[in-house]
């Protein structure tokens, strides 16, 4: 799969690989496929075209305590 945007999407080795239109969307099942062939999760994590897994990579958030307040 490769991408006829013009310009062309970031390749799946770029920094903003993200960033590529997505080509299928699914997010009942969670997930997006890019037009550079990333497979991306709502999680933040993605499987590239090679294989490669890169982990979730989404921000942390505050956990409330039992007290209501952020830690």
């Amino acid at each position: 799969m490769f991408c006829q945007h013009q310009p062309p999407c970031p390749t799946p080795d770029a920094s903003d690989r993200e960033a590529a239109r997505p080509v299928a969307h699914h997010p009942e099942q969670g997930w997006s496929l890019l037009c550079n062939g990333v497979l991306l999760f709502e999680d933040t994590g993605e499987l590239l075209p090679d294989g490669q897994i890169v982990e979730p990579h989404r921000p942390y958030a505050a956990m409330p305590t039992a007290g209501g307040r952020s830690r």
